[in-house]
């Protein structure tokens, strides 16, 4: 399968006033053509600030190394002048917090048309008229009422879709959702991933989903990444992570999520909190929450290898894994 996407050796760097903080380090993964790669981890593990890395959206005091390859270009320390050549065109991100995203000044229709008009050279017509046959598509109802709409006068769920469209008005090669479905309802949620899903197939664009919520990655994503402490502690298909978690991170996130199928008069979280990004402790960062913690993994850091049948996983423990173990 062709690869849109390669990252390798990836770090991403925080400059503070006495210190650095190590947001991102030794990422590496590839995206095919029209996979779906699902991103998890807890707030903090590392996951957005990687992709905004990529695509060129640090803060002023981050700093990013490693290769981004996108075909034959290295997206990370171009110019921006460069990057824009790409961003929205072969590669484009759909935030958490569409209000934050949206000009709120700006009709629909104007903020979607511009897109079309730097990227494709459309002229403000034809622009408008592709911008409302987007909205349409992705499931938004009266569009070219909509188009004429303020973004405060959409829903919550309405201005997500407006986000997607514009994000798929270039047809990417590359599209990246931060968190997509956090701030919507159930039902929305649900609506939202199934236009992904369709989207995705349609235009054959590769997805990145950035997300904590495992079960918005059980329907969607063929592959997944789980990121601690800044690192990917594990990697693989979707089904094998869910049903043979090789990681005891892995484990602990999905005891901790609820189960239609399991009952249960409580939830069994992973306990402790986060490590610093700082401030990791020595050795494996998991270890201090980690129910099968053992002298090596004190004083030694696991790297990524290979786990067999395209998996891999940083851990030292080799033994059975079971939700009653975890602490």
């Amino acid at each position: 399968m062709k690869q849109v996407l390669s990252v390798q050796n990836m770090s991403v760097t925080f400059a503070l006033h006495n210190s650095e903080v190590h947001a991102v380090r030794e990422m590496n993964f590839d995206l095919a053509e029209g996979e779906t790669l699902a991103v998890v981890g807890e707030s903090g593990s590392g996951k957005s600030q990687a992709f905004l890395a990529i695509m060129g959206l640090l803060a002023r005091n981050g700093r990013t190394g490693g290769r981004a390859m996108m075909g034959d270009v290295n997206l990370i320390g171009m110019a921006t002048d460069q990057l824009d050549r790409y961003r929205g065109k072969d590669i484009a991100m759909i935030f958490q917090d569409p209000m934050t995203s949206l000009n709120p000044s700006l009709k629909i229709k104007t903020q979607l048309s511009e897109v079309l008009v730097k990227h494709r050279g459309f002229d403000k017509a034809k622009a408008t008229n592709t911008a409302i046959e987007m909205l349409e598509r992705v499931g938004i109802p009266e569009p070219a009422k909509r188009a004429n709409a303020y973004p405060h006068q959409l829903s919550g769920g309405m201005r997500q879709r407006v986000m997607i469209a514009m994000a798929l008005l270039c047809q990417p090669k590359i599209l990246i959702a931060d968190e997509p479905t956090t701030a919507l309802d159930v039902t929305v949620q649900a609506q939202m991933l199934d236009l992904f899903k369709t989207l995705t197939d349609d235009f054959g664009t590769s997805l990145v989903l950035i997300t904590h919520d495992l079960g918005v990655v059980a329907g969607v994503a063929d592959r997944m990444m789980v990121m601690y402490g800044g690192r990917a502690v594990e990697k693989g298909g979707v089904d094998d992570l869910f049903y043979d978690p090789r990681h005891p991170y892995t484990l602990g996130l999905l005891h901790s999520t609820p189960h239609i199928a399991k009952r249960a008069a409580r939830l069994d979280p992973i306990q402790g909190l986060p490590p610093s990004l700082e401030h990791l402790p020595k050795g494996c960062s998991f270890n201090p929450r980690c129910a099968f913690a053992f002298d090596r993994c004190l004083i030694e850091r696991p790297p990524l290898t290979d786990a067999g049948s395209g998996r891999e996983k940083a851990c030292f423990y080799e033994g059975p894994m079971a939700y009653g173990k975890v602490a």
